[in-house]
């Protein structure tokens, strides 16, 4: 009857040894014991087990079918276990090195500022930032982190960690305001300059707007075109006209005063931000607080 009491890792390891050295003699050189001791623990294993491992013989040790299917297992066993060592060690370890990211290009202008105190926190951490809003390939590109803004496909082969969600609101200048008159209601908007936005699919983006709670999308004629988030937040600025900025990038500009938040009733959610790491990676130390840091800089920014 199979002894059902449990196989400990030392007999798994004297198992092993034996299939690797091709002896029991061999095994006990590895393990630094006697070849009694390697003995009894393969002769505890196959009890567990309830099967013999090996053929043995006067000159040789064998495996058995048996034997050959659990050395598989077990040996990518002790790997994962050797891989979890690492890992802690790592996690314990002072985070150092460079870590690569890739932002949306509206990003910039809140990551940015923070990376001090990051640096203060981390000093052996190196941070290598791009602010983009074109699609980039985290594992060909060889990022780190990649963040994202959308709805990710069910069958993605990253790590994803969600960050935030968003908001779309529209804004405009205080001189633009003064100019051009106030914007009290979404009918005011007929009024005014839109300024929207091209997508990187080419598509040139409408407004979404809230209408006493019903969502309502709607394409002004457009005064101005751009084809990424900085542009269309400076455009903005300079007074060009009222823009949809997501809520986050707009935000310094409005704590500074060079922007207004405009019928915030309007405001509908977007699409939520995503971090993505390759699968395969491991989670680095210095990858992980940059990462943490991401996500608490994007969150306080909503306090959330």
């Amino acid at each position: 009857m199979q002894d059902m009491s449990g196989a400990s890792l030392q007999d798994i390891q004297g198992f092993v040894a034996v299939a690797h050295a091709g002896s029991f003699t061999g095994a006990a050189e590895r393990l630094g014991t006697n070849k009694s001791s390697v003995g009894k623990a393969v002769q505890r294993l196959e009890k567990h087990l309830g099967t013999r491992l090996f053929q043995r013989t006067t000159r040789a040790v064998h495996l058995t079918e048996d034997g050959a299917i659990y050395l598989a297992a077990a040996r990518a066993a002790i790997d994962r276990l050797r891989e979890a060592e690492q890992a802690l060690a790592a996690n314990r370890a002072e985070p150092a090195g460079r870590v690569r990211i890739d932002l949306p290009a509206g990003f910039a202008s809140l990551v940015l500022p923070t990376l001090g105190a990051l640096r203060e926190r981390y000093p052996k951490v190196t941070v290598e930032m791009t602010a983009s809003d074109r699609m980039s390939d985290p594992v060909a590109d060889g990022w780190d982190i990649v963040v994202r803004i959308g709805h990710l496909p069910a069958d993605s082969d990253m790590t994803v960690r969600k960050i935030c969600d968003l908001k779309l609101a529209l804004y405009a200048a205080p001189a633009y305001l003064q100019r051009r008159g106030p914007v009290a209601s979404l009918a005011d908007l007929d009024a005014h300059d839109p300024i929207l936005f091209r997508s990187i699919t080419g598509q040139v983006r409408g407004w979404i707007l809230d209408d006493k709670g019903q969502r309502r999308e709607t394409m002004p004629t457009p005064a101005l075109i751009v084809a990424d988030g900085r542009t269309l937040v400076e455009a903005a600025t300079l007074g060009l006209g009222v823009a949809q900025i997501i809520d986050r990038f707009a935000a310094p500009y409005v704590a500074d005063g060079r922007l207004v938040h405009l019928l915030p009733d309007a405001d509908v959610r977007t699409a939520p931000v995503h971090a993505l790491i390759p699968v395969g990676r491991r989670m680095t130390a210095k990858t992980r607080v940059v990462l943490e840091h991401l996500v608490q800089t994007l969150q306080r920014q909503a306090g959330e």
